[in-house]
C-alpha cells in the first residue's frame, strides 16, 4: 500500500493537551515513543491499552482532512506545498477548553461551544484540498460501511473520501475505542478525573495545521510536518 497522510489539528508538542491526549493512548505521534498508560480509577495498565487500540495507531489528533493516499502524479513536496499556501489563508486562533464526553460508543474530547474558526478550517480544507487525494478504492469504500451511511454522507464519502464532512463534522479528539455501556461511563469517569487534574483544560492557541504520515499499512501515524496558519512561523518537518 502507497503512504497515507492525514491534515490534522495537533496541539503544540510542548501543551499539557498534547501530553495529555497523547499519554491516553500510550504513544506520541511527534516522537513516535511508547508512552506508560494513565492511572485511571478502576483500570489497569492492560486492560486500558487495550482499550485504546485503534486512535492509538492514528495518533492524538482532531480531524481536518480523514486520510488518504496522494494522487497518482503528486509527491510529498506538492503535498507540503499546497497545505503551506492553503494555511497561510487562515489565522490562528484558540481553541476553547474541551470536555471529556461520550460520542456514541467511544470517548472523547469535544468543544463545549461551536469554535467558527476551526469549523471554517475544517470545511475548507475538505475542499479545497480534494485535489491532493486519490480516488478511493472498492475496499476503501466497503470499509465506511456505505450501506449504513444517510444520502448525505454517501454523498460526501462519494464526492470527499469521507462521510463525516461539512454539515456532517463534529470536530473531536477520540481517546478510545468503541465500548460497550458500561465501560464507557466508567471510562468517562476516569477520564473526566485525570483530565481535571492534568492542567490540559485551559485554552490552546493553534498556529498550525498538521500532516500526518502512515507509511504502510498497519504502521501508525506519525507527525511529518506542521504548516503554520497564516504564515506566523518557519514550517517544521519531523524525522519519518
Amino acid at each position: 500500500m502507497s503512504p497515507r497522510y492525514a491534515i490534522y489539528l495537533a496541539p503544540p508538542g510542548d501543551s499539557a493537551l498534547w501530553s495529555f491526549g497523547s499519554g491516553v493512548l500510550g504513544y506520541d505521534a511527534l516522537t513516535g515513543a511508547e508512552l506508560a498508560p494513565p492511572a485511571l480509577a478502576g483500570f489497569d495498565d492492560e486492560t486500558w491499552h487495550g482499550l485504546t487500540q485503534d486512535p492509538r495507531r492514528y495518533g492524538f489528533h482532531g480531524t481536518l482532512k480523514a486520510p488518504f493516499r496522494l494522487a497518482e502524479d503528486l509527491d510529498e513536496a506538492d503535498l507540503f506545498a499546497a497545505v503551506a499556501a492553503f494555511a497561510t489563508g487562515y489565522r490562528p486562533f484558540e481553541l476553547p477548553p474541551l470536555e471529556v464526553q461520550a460520542l456514541g460508543a467511544f470517548v472523547a474530547l469535544v468543544p463545549t461551544t461551536p469554535v467558527p474558526a476551526l469549523l471554517d478550517l475544517a470545511a475548507c480544507a475538505v475542499v479545497e484540498l480534494d485535489g491532493l487525494r486519490a480516488p478511493l478504492t472498492a475496499q476503501e469504500v466497503a470499509r465506511r460501511r456505505p450501506e449504513r451511511l444517510s444520502a448525505r454522507q454517501l454523498e460526501h464519502l462519494q464526492r470527499y473520501g469521507y462521510p463525516y464532512v461539512l454539515e456532517d463534522f463534529r470536530f473531536h479528539m477520540t481517546l478510545t475505542d468503541a465500548l460497550d455501556e458500561p465501560t464507557c461511563a466508567h471510562a468517562v469517569n476516569a477520564l473526566c478525573e485525570a483530565y481535571a487534574a492534568s492542567g490540559a483544560h485551559l485554552p490552546v492557541l493553534i498556529e498550525d495545521i498538521a500532516i500526518y504520515r502512515q507509511s504502510e499499512a498497519g504502521e501508525r501515524f506519525r507527525i511529518l510536518h506542521r504548516a503554520p496558519l497564516g504564515g506566523v512561523a518557519p514550517a517544521q518537518d519531523f524525522p519519518a
